[in-house]
């Protein structure tokens, strides 16, 4: 192995999974330690694997936690779209009628640009929110990756009303300590939206970068009621509720 070309090494080494390379090979000797600290091999991890891109070329600085966090992307909001009725959402507040899971488009709506999602959460005639509180570690984002790294975090939803009746729709997300101080906040505007709109869903996004270290936690919040106070559930639609960890 030691007369092996470094071009070749790269090439074997490329192909052994990413958690044995850091956990393992680099502690063969100096070399294999230098090469998978090095870029090289994860920028060509990335190629083989398809994970280059514009993306890439901006993280072109670590692109082991480039590669790490491209594997690891996924949706850590649970049951999104209301698919286990209220299953995974604490800190429920059940305004007027409370919470409801209905069927796209439903009354007097449209349906979701995504043939994915097929259930929507209704409010009703007084204040209902709901939240989640994601536990950035045990989704497998060590403490060192978010002090030094700190990738981004991104939150998205949807919401939309019926045609028919007004509503109000809020959305608050905080990054928390350890012990759950509030590290960095993003509140929306109270958004309204009047009656005999047109329902098409909207998304509403924020991305918090440089947050600084010790974020631990992230907690969701959203929720809505509508304006006419009308009882059944006539307030803001909401569905695929997403926070991502970014390169």
């Amino acid at each position: 192995m030691e007369s092996l070309p470094e071009a070749v090494l790269l090439r074997i080494l490329a192909a052994i999974p990413a958690v044995e390379l850091v956990l393992v090979c680099r502690l063969v000797c100096c070399q294999w330690k230098n090469l998978v600290d090095g870029a090289a091999l994860w920028i060509l991890k990335c190629q083989q694997e398809g994970l280059t891109g514009a993306e890439a070329e901006e993280d072109a600085e670590n692109w082991q936690n480039f590669y790490f966090l491209s594997k690891k992307k996924k949706n850590l909001i649970k049951n999104p779209c209301g698919e286990e009725d209220l299953e995974h959402w604490g800190e429920v507040e059940n305004g007027g009628d409370g919470w409801k899971i209905e069927e796209l488009p439903g009354d007097f709506g449209k349906e979701f640009p995504s043939e994915e999602v097929h259930k929507y959460f209704v409010t009703s005639y007084e204040w209902c929110r709901k939240a989640q509180v994601i536990d950035l570690r045990a989704e497998g984002y060590w403490e060192e990756l978010m002090d030094t790294t700190q990738p981004k975090i991104v939150v998205r939803d949807w919401y939309a009303a019926r045609r028919d009746a007004g509503c109000l729709y809020e959305l608050c997300v905080k990054l928390l300590s350890e012990n759950e101080d509030v590290l960095a906040e993003y509140k929306s505007e109270t958004v309204t939206i009047p009656q005999d709109n047109d329902g098409s869903w909207t998304e509403i996004s924020h991305t918090f970068s440089k947050y600084g270290p010790g974020v631990r936690f992230v907690r969701f919040e959203h929720g809505g009621q509508d304006t006419l106070f009308w009882k059944g559930w006539y307030g803001a639609r909401v569905t695929m509720s997403s926070v991502t960890v970014e390169p």
